[in-house]
């Protein structure tokens, strides 16, 4: 009898020890099985910059409008412009991942995101040098490389210090530049405080024509003409809309500035100059560089 119960026992353990085993061997199994591939959509063309930079561009299966640069994004599925996205055109990618910027919409549209069951990450605007790191730091989270992020924001630190080493201040003090939106060639718009361009204005050295309100507003000739800018700031892809130079002369007030008089303006890629994104401490160092090279001012 003790015998049969010593042969039970010794065949309860070997079969418990064996699915213990097999429990052991299927989750060993499960855990090298590899996950979904990762499939990105980026909503912000500094955002996919930032993206490359973190070597995974292989993962971005499509992006919007204001992602010109590298080159190579151009040629990715669109999905639109950022303000007015389409979720039939965004959720046909597949994306396992969407990163957009906080100015992304309609609102209607993120929500059909969310509600396909698409992690969406809104990455909040931070006019600083600080706000680009952080933004770098967060997509290395979400996408599994906070080693790499670590590594291009020591590479980023290292260009900032550079930057502020080689930058003209002291004569630019007092110039006051104004920045100039063009999205309707009928009605030109400003920037106030708490925008992209007064801040790159301030950070390259000089100073915002025109202060007193928060964000854009329409630009008219007499506040043209109060303000007298010694310097016209705008994006390549504006002044372009507008006929060149010669086109926003035609604007009322402008040729009666010292910056229309003396045609003193400076054009930069919108996404370069404005995005805050990995590029922006060499866009400093160019918009400051180019502002000391510009003719005399009052």
């Amino acid at each position: 009898m003790n015998a049969m119960r010593r042969n039970l026992l010794i065949h309860s353990l070997a079969v418990g020890s064996l699915s213990a085993f097999g429990e052991n061997a299927l989750a060993q199994e499960k855990s090298k099985k590899p996950s979904a591939p990762l499939r990105l959509v980026s909503i912000g063309g500094a955002l996919t910059e930032i993206i490359y930079l973190l070597d995974s561009s292989k993962e971005l299966v499509g992006v919007d409008t204001t992602s010109l640069y590298p080159d190579s994004a151009t040629k990715l599925p669109n999905v639109g412009y950022a303000r007015s996205l389409s979720s039939e055109g965004i959720l046909a990618l597949k994306p396992t991942q969407v990163i957009a910027i906080e100015d992304a919409g309609p609102p209607i549209v993120l929500k059909h995101i969310t509600n396909a069951g698409i992690p969406l990450a809104i990455l909040y605007s931070n006019l600083r040098f600080e706000g680009v790191l952080d933004r770098v730091r967060k997509i290395g989270d979400l996408i599994d490389k906070p080693q790499v992020a670590n590594e291009l924001i020591q590479k980023l630190n290292l260009e900032w210090v550079k930057t502020q080493q080689n930058l003209t201040v002291a004569q630019l003090k007092k110039m006051s530049v104004l920045f100039i939106l063009s999205q309707n060639p009928t009605q030109l718009m400003v920037s106030g405080t708490n925008t992209s361009a007064d801040a790159m204005i301030a950070y390259a050295g000089a100073k915002n024509a025109i202060t007193g309100f928060s964000g854009y507003k329409p630009l008219t000739p007499e506040a043209l003409i109060t303000a007298n800018p010694d310097i016209i700031l705008m994006t390549d892809q504006g002044i372009k809309a507008l006929g060149g130079v010669d086109g926003v002369l035609h604007f009322p007030g402008i040729n009666k500035t010292t910056a229309g008089k003396q045609k003193n303006f400076i054009c930069l890629e919108a996404m370069y100059m404005l995005g805050f994104g990995p590029r922006m401490p060499l866009a400093v160092r160019e918009l400051n560089k180019l502002l000391a090279q510009t003719r005399s001012f009052s």
